[in-house]
């Protein structure tokens, strides 16, 4: 077993590979005694093929930028062929006959897959404490959240079982757990990596996959190696000139960059820690050569949430209704609560409904390209507090009981509508939506967006700050980030405590 494991990340250990100085066997033996060693404790990792990552190292994996390096899939919205699928949920089991595009690119970079990590179901919910396989905890601290819906891959690569780990971002579900677990995160622009071949786009364009680092140059090579349009995309997008790992190992030229403190959800309380990391940050930036400047997108913040339900609502029904089409009604039968109110809604509203809300989506795109015409990028927190503790965030009981209540009342009335128009809903989301208060500008406006591990609360839990970056412009979200990481900006992963 490779004893240095940890001190490396994942270019890092490749290169080790590469030069023969240690075996893709003897990695995947050190991230197997730490999976069984950590994950008892963790529960980041839900469904475990060693054997078959055993055979691979022993065969021989691609040559590529991470040959050797193990590595965990998200349980969502990535295929792995001959591997179950559970999406998070008790109702969902279905046995991947193909690898998705991003997978076999994944593959294509030499890394070792042996597991998939945990999410909320569908992940439609920004923790990670699914019934289905139980919650996972911050690496920080037991018995805390540790974001969603990426929870799983954030806690894994925060506790240092592997390096690096896929996960995707439909709300901030990238960037929210990493932030939490104190990790980077990177959510691509829309259209920057493949979501096929089965779908085109994932909630009208606002998910992208990806993948939760500790280091910025891991995440930049990975982009290197998946970007790219595929087969039937419905958006293809410039790629970078010169590469996303050559702008990680490079200063920015001096930016300006705009300072957004207003939570575009309305109600949410800032955290003064949060508040006190974004203050500090900003200062590091400024004495880096950057012009830090408040300055807020002009938008509708009680429409935005809006639109954003009406969205993910509306696919959470279809998706419901697609998986009974193709694996048949056993598979939505113990579907939790809040998945089955939320396809309630969903079937509750109308395509006018859909484009009405599109339409306050591209307001958003609007109104934030114009700031973006003045600024480089934006400065944020990536969510309003540090991670809380289990309980807070899932559904109470009383909450289940009211969702259940609605299932049964939508037999006689419109439920739906009803609860959007009676308040309901902004009520029963507010707690979830909150914390998504600066991460779900990047979804609506396809932007790309990273999440720096900079900050820790007084509890000893990360606390991380959210770059924005222009449209098709991670570049310069690399080469910012790059430059903080070098400047000791990041805080200590939690394996280094």
């Amino acid at each position: 077993m490779f004893k240095e494991y940890t001190q490396y990340d994942a270019l890092g250990l490749a290169d080790l590979v590469s030069k023969g100085e240690v075996s893709a066997k003897e990695l995947l033996d050190s991230a197997v005694a730490r999976a069984n060693k950590l994950n008892p404790k963790l529960n980041a990792i839900i469904h475990r093929f060693d054997e078959r990552a055993y055979d691979q190292a022993q065969a021989g994996l691609p040559s590529g930028a991470f040959t050797g390096v193990p590595y965990l899939l998200k349980d969502l919205s990535y295929s792995f062929e001959g591997e179950p699928l559970t999406m998070g949920s008790r109702s969902v089991n279905i046995q991947s006959d193909y690898d998705s595009e991003i997978v076999k690119r994944m593959k294509a970079t030499g890394v070792n897959t042996f597991g998939k990590t945990n999410t909320p179901e569908f992940g439609l919910i920004i923790t990670t404490e699914p019934k289905a396989h139980g919650a996972t905890h911050n690496p920080f601290k037991k018995g805390y959240s540790s974001g969603g819906s990426s929870g799983g891959s954030a806690a894994a690569v925060a506790s240092g079982i592997v390096p690096m780990a896929g996960a995707g971002d439909g709300g901030g579900s990238i960037r929210f757990p990493a932030a939490w677990c104190g990790a980077f995160g990177l959510k691509p622009s829309r259209g920057r990596n493949p979501m096929g071949p089965k779908v085109g786009e994932g909630w009208e364009g606002a998910v992208a996959d990806h993948v939760i680092t500790r280091s910025v140059r891991d995440s930049a090579a990975m982009l290197d190696a998946t970007s790219g349009a595929e087969v039937g995309a419905p958006f293809v997008i410039a790629p970078p000139e010169g590469s996303f790992l050559e702008a990680a190992m490079r200063a920015p030229k001096p930016l300006t960059i705009a300072l957004h403190q207003q939570p575009l959800i309305a109600g949410t309380v800032v955290d003064k820690e949060v508040l006190a990391v974004l203050e500090q940050t900003a200062k590091q930036l400024e004495a880096m050569g950057h012009r830090v400047v408040p300055a807020e997108p002009n938008i509708n913040i009680e429409q935005f949430w809006h639109d954003f339900m009406v969205v993910v609502c509306t696919h959470t029904a279809f998706t419901i209704d697609d998986i009974e089409r193709h694996y048949g009604a056993h598979h939505v039968k113990k579907l939790e609560p809040q998945t089955q109110n939320m396809a309630l809604l969903g079937r509750s509203l109308s395509a006018v409904d859909l484009a009405h809300a599109k339409q306050g989506w591209h307001n958003s795109q609007y109104q934030t390209g114009l700031l973006l015409e003045t600024y480089d990028m934006i400065l944020c927190p990536t969510v309003p507090t540090p991670a809380v503790k289990h309980g807070v965030l899932p559904p109470s009981v009383m909450d289940e009981m009211l969702m259940r209540s609605a299932e049964l009342l939508n037999k006689s009335i419109d439920m739906g509508k009803y609860a959007f128009s009676s308040g309901m809903i902004e009520k029963l989301s507010h707690p979830v939506l909150s914390k998504m208060a600066f991460t779900l500008l990047g979804n609506v406006t396809g932007l790309p967006a990273v999440s720096v591990p900079v900050g820790m609360s007084k509890k000893g839990l990360p606390i991380g700050m959210q770059l924005i970056g222009r449209m098709n412009d991670e570049t310069t979200l690399f080469s910012v980030a790059g430059e903080m990481e070098r400047a000791g900006m990041f805080t200590k992963p939690a394996f280094a405590k």
